[in-house]
């Protein structure tokens, strides 16, 4: 009687672990049974595991590119200040800052990706603006949702989640960055991580859910050590009826049609236009795995079903080698070959505050 019961024992378990490991997600990464690691989902591009990064040519390119934006590109503070408190009581979106974003929805005030340094970078070290905020991190609305899609280093500064005004605040970050707030003052039980495709409910009338995207991770600049040890993600904001997707950093790939499907119609889409062209460092002139030109941008918002596109990722530093005001321009010559009109491909400026109901109507 012992003998079956070992064997039926040992046939089960071995089994559960077979469907246990079955139902790991793809992009998944486990090592020594832990998990490790991260990867984008099957098909889209792959990142060439021989390339070194040249900083040499990289800062030789650099030092030919124009520093050529308007004045009015940034809009004053003190104007910025003043319609802060003019639309207070308003849902709006106003662009601080290459990915960062002030989104207003009702009484839930949300920021994404903030960085109020000079440089993208560490203790005043690397990449250097070439604009100022329109804000300082003291004058900041209150600030209910705190949105971050990834721990690059435009994107994910630790002065400025370290001094952030309101860290009381709710915060959503993708798998293994919870630590960069919960260990600098931030409550534990307000910060939470996710997986894609995570829903979290942020009130009655606010739910975010948490999608792919087609990029990496990497918070060191040398070695290999930490790269992809932190998921990255894009942000559903799902606000009354009315949806909203806020790109982390993407390539083209093809599971944005299926996302399309599962969630779109969106009403409004956020994401990158620039940091595209690495060329002569890569061969390839205008092509990155993980950053899509404009058209690339344009085209996967379609598949997404995206009503109406607003650009960003560009016009506040040196990241690639592009002109700096290619991005935009080919943004909006672009937009009708991919079905939007010209006025549904959006462009802010620096500071620039545009009412909800303007975006979505």
């Amino acid at each position: 009687m012992c003998r079956p019961l070992i064997i039926f024992c040992i046939i089960f378990f071995s089994n559960s672990n077979l469907v246990a490991m079955e139902k790991k997600p793809y992009h998944h990464i486990y090592k020594d049974g832990k998990l490790f690691a991260f990867r984008n989902l099957e098909g889209g591009p792959k990142r060439d595991p021989n390339f070194k990064w040249n900083w040499k040519l990289f800062r030789e390119e650099k030092k030919k590119l124009k520093i050529n934006y308007p004045p009015e590109h940034v809009i004053d503070r003190q104007i910025v200040l003043k319609n802060l408190e003019k639309y207070k009581s308003e849902s709006y979106v106003m662009w601080l800052d290459h990915a960062s974003f002030i989104i207003k929805l009702g009484e839930t005030t949300i920021i994404t990706d903030p960085v109020f340094e000079k440089y993208y970078g560490y203790f005043g070290f690397g990449t250097k603006k070439y604009i100022e905020p329109p804000l300082k991190l003291n004058e900041l609305p209150e600030i209910n949702l705190f949105l971050l899609s990834h721990n690059h280093l435009d994107h994910m500064s630790q002065t400025s989640i370290n001094n952030f005004p309101y860290k009381n605040t709710k915060v959503l970050v993708p798998l293994k960055l919870g630590k960069y707030f919960t260990k600098n003052g931030y409550k534990k039980d307000k910060v939470t991580e996710m997986d894609w495709f995570d829903k979290v409910k942020i009130n009655e009338e606010i739910t975010i859910t948490m999608l792919p995207a087609q990029h990496w991770s990497k918070r060191w600049i040398w070695g290999d050590g930490d790269t992809n040890r932190s998921l990255w993600g894009s942000f559903l904001i799902e606000y009354k009826d009315k949806k909203i997707f806020f790109a982390c950093d993407t390539g083209p790939a093809p599971f944005y049609k299926d996302l399309g499907e599962k969630f779109g119609p969106i009403d409004l889409g956020f994401g990158n236009i620039g940091a595209y062209n690495f060329f002569p460092i890569i061969n390839v002139k205008d092509k990155s795995t993980a950053h899509a030109n404009p058209e690339e941008l344009l085209s996967l918002m379609r598949d997404l079903k995206v009503k109406k596109v607003v650009g960003m990722h560009w016009g506040t530093a040196i990241l690639s080698l592009e002109p700096i005001w290619e991005p935009p321009v080919r943004f909006k010559e672009n937009a009708e070959k991919f079905g939007y009109k010209n006025e549904d491909a959006i462009l802010f400026k620096i500071g620039e505050i545009k009412k909800l109901d303007q975006l979505i109507n």
